[in-house]
């Protein structure tokens, strides 16, 4: 694309310790008036700690969290025990019990998750939810591993996603497997074949079902993986992970061509797709509801959960140009050109000719709202005087929205001055391989 320069990684982890500060100063400018206000406990990503009758600085919630509940140690440092969520008694009284666990890649779920749960143990509704997670490289630790597959085996919804690294996808289908007939629900987002193929949602079952368009999914998964590697084997790719995240979306227009529970189960799936990757604890909470209330018999046969008011998915489109003071995100860089020069420069104080940096970005950070390290890099590029153009994907080869957004369409030259990625993943192929061709 021609553009000039990608920053090191050692550039941009130090710009973002500089932004930090200033969310890090709004934070204590506000906890004073938090107490004020008699908050006896404040969240810190998934742990709650006393904030009161202590000296130690409260940080801002765009912030906690950074080293998974204890010290700063990056977005994927993370504590398992910190991450189980289990109602107390007054909460479990007069309720069904539902146990939910699940592996990720992507840590910020962890917090969408936790406040998904806790909000549903906190109603008043006839279920509660025991919740555990684990993040995908965990599965590694031998310990862990076993833990894992300790809390699969009273499990009744197992939930798992982006599972496109070969050597842990073979781990966690050797313990998710023998478990998967007493699961009450298995939903495998996008992921590596065998994964895929361990799907279990009613009638929805990629091992059963046979015949048209769905009975084809699991060869057609192994197809796209097949033609993306040229027939060569591989521990994955950013062409494989674009590709079979397109051929999951293909399956609303098969829908029609099922027979009606294979119909209804196919549409619970793509709908509980859906909601996980809208991400925000409310998409989450629906979702958990959802599957609950149709596939848990304890919860399923005594109609506990209304399932006509549960809300319809709220997501965020796939890829697109991102600013935290825009009101949407924009399709076209014209589009944020005529927003950000127009509106947006005059009241941030900076040059129309000033230097353009343009930032690239996870879609699920901004969709969980996980968002405050993006927040205060583009604050404080701004502050310093330069223009800031980010854009996002959700699939996994970030090299698409680059040359989309970020290039003249034209000439294929580069239409700003600095690149920075900020996927914490190589630009081509994601986090499983690079992919330069």
């Amino acid at each position: 694309t021609g553009l000039a320069t990608l920053w090191s990684s050692a550039s941009v982890l130090a710009g973002l310790a500089f932004g930090l500060s200033v969310v890090r100063q709004k934070a204590r400018r506000s906890s004073s008036s938090g107490r004020q206000q008699g908050l006896s406990r404040r969240r810190v990503a998934t742990v709650d700690v006393d904030a009161t009758g202590s000296d130690t600085e409260i940080e801002s919630d765009e912030i906690a969290g950074l080293g998974g509940g204890g010290a700063f140690a990056g977005y994927t440092a993370s504590n398992t025990a910190a991450r189980r969520v289990v109602p107390s008694e007054q909460q479990r009284e007069g309720r069904r019990l539902v146990k939910v666990v699940y592996v990720v890649l992507e840590s910020q779920y962890q917090a969408s998750m936790t406040s998904a749960v806790r909000q549903i143990n906190k109603s008043e509704g006839g279920v509660c939810i025991e919740c555990v997670g684990y993040l995908l490289e965990e599965i590694r630790d031998p310990q862990l591993l076993a833990e894992l597959q300790q809390d699969l085996k009273d499990a009744n919804v197992f939930i798992c996603s982006l599972i496109f690294v070969q050597e842990l996808a073979e781990k966690l289908v050797e313990v998710l497997q023998p478990c998967r007939d007493s699961l009450d629900a298995c939903l495998c987002f996008p992921s590596m074949p065998e994964v895929m193929k361990l799907n279990k949602l009613g009638s929805f079952d990629l091992t059963e079902i046979t015949g048209g368009p769905l009975g084809s999914f699991a060869q057609q998964v192994k197809e796209v993986r097949q033609n993306s590697l040229g027939g060569k084997k591989s521990s994955g790719g950013g062409s494989f992970q674009d590709g079979l995240l397109k051929l999951v979306r293909t399956l609303p227009k098969v829908l029609k061509f099922l027979p009606g529970d294979q119909a209804r189960d196919a549409r619970t799936f793509i709908l509980s797709l859906q909601h996980w990757l809208g991400g925000t604890p409310e998409n989450l909470e629906a979702m958990l509801m959802r599957v609950a209330g149709q596939y848990v018999p304890s919860v399923a046969n005594d109609k506990l959960v209304d399932l006509e008011r549960i809300m319809e998915p709220v997501v965020i489109p796939d890829t697109g140009i991102w600013h935290p003071c825009a009101p949407t995100i924009f399709s076209s860089s014209f589009e944020y050109k005529e927003w950000y020069e127009n509106v947006h420069l005059p009241m941030a104080g900076v040059a129309k000719d000033a230097p353009t940096v343009g930032v690239v970005l996870q879609k699920s950070h901004i969709a969980t709202k996980d968002d405050g390290h993006y927040v205060a890099m583009v604050q404080e590029f701004e502050r310093r005087g330069a223009k800031v153009m980010c854009t996002y994907t959700g699939g996994l080869d970030f090299s698409a929205p680059v040359k989309e957004f970020l290039a003249n369409q034209s000439t294929g030259e580069g239409i700003v001055d600095t690149l920075v990625n900020l996927t914490g993943f190589s630009l081509v192929g994601g986090p499983a391989s690079q992919d330069a061709k």
